[in-house]
């Protein structure tokens, strides 16, 4: 067997790549579903969209990325976020010249949100560090004090967007487009936090999971508040956090353990910085 060729995905290779995927790694959704995920225009200039492998012109393997530009305490940081990788059994061996060829792209954080135990393992031999997987989860009582503190929750789309800074209003801009996401803005004049969260359920009762949300501090001040929305509002009665991206666990929450760990790797940035906007988490509604 010759040694099948390494290539970048350019955009018009992505429909040849993406019915790969369907039809060797999932068929939970359509080549365009896949497609729509590697065309999101989240600020950088993308190199390629991953790496494949053809065999005398046939995809037999191949590494998804997803590339964005976020401000982080001030800088702009690049990102790319592996995705989708999948390699035909005869071809195993060539596995890593994906992944070699992807992280050693200069200039990038690398992050992989979805990995399975053996990729975890395997990029970890990249020095790819392990993230703390525990959830915070609590509930969401009845709040009606939030009114008289002067909190508002507003989920306006045209009035989000007055009331947030304009970093956060760039990701609320970069991500409203997606129909699974919900967002609001949590806070008084002059300090509003941006929330981004869907649906979810534990043990069969609905749930909010907050996936993005801009200002940690006030998250845990105004949880009451967001609680008391969520549950009058969506019907939501708990709230679930990822502990990595919190300062702490606010009172009344538990932690729940026992996820996959999502892996990164940076010179600079810790695991509290590596958000789930930006990634396939929100652009395959995983």
């Amino acid at each position: 067997m010759n040694q099948p060729t390494l290539e970048p995905i350019r955009d018009p290779d992505l429909n040849d790549f993406c019915q790969f995927l369907v039809e060797n790694l999932s068929q939970q959704r359509t080549a365009k579903e896949w497609a729509r995920a590697f065309l999101q225009d989240w600020g950088v200039e993308k190199p390629n969209n991953g790496f494949l492998l053809r065999d005398e012109g046939r995809i037999v393997g191949g590494i998804g990325a997803i590339y964005a530009e976020r401000q982080i305490r001030g800088n702009l940081e690049r990102f790319c976020n592996i995705t989708s990788w999948c390699v035909l059994d005869e071809y195993r061996t060539q596995s890593m010249r994906l992944a070699i060829s992807l992280t050693s792209q200069p200039g990038f954080h690398f992050t992989d949100l979805t990995p399975t135990e053996v990729v975890s393992k395997t990029l970890q031999f990249l020095k790819f560090k392990p993230m703390n997987e525990r959830q915070a989860v609590w509930p969401n009582p009845p709040w009606p004090f939030s009114l008289l503190a002067g909190v508002r929750v507003i989920t306006d789309a045209n009035t989000i967007e007055q009331v947030l800074s304009p970093e956060d209003t760039r990701a609320w801009l970069d991500h409203k487009h997606l129909p699974w996401l919900k967002h609001l803005a949590i806070g008084r004049p002059g300090d509003f936090c941006h929330v981004v969260y869907k649906k979810t359920h534990l043990k069969g009762l609905p749930g909010a999971f907050i996936l993005g949300f801009s200002k940690p501090e006030a998250l845990i001040k105004y949880r009451f508040a967001l609680g008391n929305h969520l549950l009058f509002k969506d019907g939501l009665i708990f709230t679930r956090v990822e502990s990595r991206l919190l300062p702490r666990t606010p009172w009344p929450a538990i932690e729940l353990s026992g996820y996959r760990n999502k892996v990164f790797r940076s010179e600079t940035l810790t695991e509290a910085d590596i958000s789930n906007l930006y990634t396939e988490i929100v652009a395959l509604n995983i």
